[in-house]
């Protein structure tokens, strides 16, 4: 049985060690090696704070020994890391070399760009996955419903922060814009913030305090800015946008967990240009939970909503209770996510050629019959 007191007074707990770590960290404890929270990883080497005595200290660890090629296992920012410090030395400027992974609780995984199509981890053991959306361009509802379907079936909580409040005009305008995000993610908070003002910055750190949380966006979405002002200090370069487009710059580079003056961490990330969704279905069910609680209402219960008889969906948007644009990027975004899994999946890629058989030979007789040369009986 841990001692409970002991854990809250562990060196690491402001960074989120807790009693399940530690007793996942038993085995390990006994071989001579020390826990770390992996909070930078840059060419196969890590940086990872460390207990030392009553404080911490970073240290510089290689990652030789839990090398893989899969991208699912690799260490990401956020990882609690077995360290052995005393026998993992590998060359100059090296303190040690990590020899395990801890499980981990929660990760946010997209596609990568790769044609092998393989996930990537941006960020482990999270509690909050923050959103980052800049007010100073058009609203894309799209994309948050892209970010939040990835947040949920990450196993964090979602929360959309409208940055950049101050150019978003006046008050009620605001109000549109925070209802209008509440609309692509229903049961997720969304917080409209300031750095420039102050505004709601305040809430946005009562949120994340003692928790583990990854900021996620865009380039020019003002995560560093946003970073900083949570930090309290400036832990992160910051760009202004390009004039012609809006759009921002690279200014962070790698991932990197940063303590929270108020409690907790937090893991910055770069812009990310493109979130591939990676075997989301769950995520994107709780989204879009309007749409599939329609969807239960539906006469047939293979109903593509298209112009299946007695579809509640379409009933919805004839009537205008369910925006059109709502109902295609629900589909868009189920088409692209089975296209993932289906490359990974052998049972769903047979059902997805069975599916498309029957279309074509439907197809068929439909241009048959559309010719005037009907099946014969």
């Amino acid at each position: 049985m841990f001692d409970l007191d002991f854990i809250a007074a562990h060196p690491l707990s402001a960074y989120g060690w807790d009693d399940g770590f530690a007793e996942s960290f038993t085995p390990f404890a006994e071989q001579g090696f020390v826990p770390g929270r992996v909070v930078r990883v840059d060419r196969g080497r890590v940086d990872a704070v460390v207990p030392e005595g009553d404080g911490i200290r970073t240290v510089l660890a290689d990652t030789a020994l839990v090398a893989t090629r899969d991208p699912m296992r690799v260490p990401c920012t956020g990882d609690w890391a077995v360290i052995d410090l005393e026998n993992g030395l590998t060359g100059d400027h090296l303190d040690g070399v990590v020899r395990a992974l801890l499980p981990r609780r929660t990760s946010f995984l997209r596609s990568t760009s790769s044609k092998r199509s393989e996930g990537q981890i941006l960020a482990a053991n999270v509690d909050h996955a923050v959103i980052a959306v800049s007010l100073a361009e058009v609203l894309d509802l799209g994309r948050i419903e892209r970010f939040v379907s990835l947040a949920w079936e990450s196993g964090a909580q979602p929360l959309v922060v409208l940055t950049k409040a101050d150019l978003a005009g006046e008050p009620a305008g605001l109000a549109h814009l925070v209802a209008d995000a509440e609309s692509a993610a229903p049961g997720v908070p969304v917080l409209a913030v300031s750095s420039t003002t102050g505004a709601g910055l305040d809430v946005l750190a009562a949120v994340l305090a003692g928790g583990t949380s990854v900021l996620l966006g865009r380039s020019g979405a003002g995560k560093s800015t946003l970073a900083n002002s949570l930090v309290g200090a400036n832990v992160q370069v910051v760009q202004a946008i390009r004039d012609r487009d809006g759009k921002g710059r690279h200014t962070t580079t790698t991932r990197d967990l940063h303590a929270l003056p108020g409690g907790g961490v937090l893991i910055d990330t770069p812009g990310l240009r493109g979130v591939g969704m990676w075997d989301a279905e769950g995520g994107l069910a709780r989204t879009f939970s309007d749409v599939e609680a329609l969807a239960e209402e539906c006469r047939f219960h293979d109903c593509a909503h298209g112009t299946e008889p007695g579809c509640a969906v379409q009933e919805a948007v004839d009537c205008g209770e369910l925006p059109v644009r709502r109902l295609e990027s629900y589909r868009k975004l189920l088409r692209e996510n089975q296209r993932i899994v289906a490359k990974t999946d052998a049972r769903v890629r047979a059902e997805i050629r069975r599916d498309w058989r029957q279309k074509q030979a439907l197809g068929r007789h439909m241009m048959e019959r559309k010719r005037g040369r009907g099946w014969q009986g």
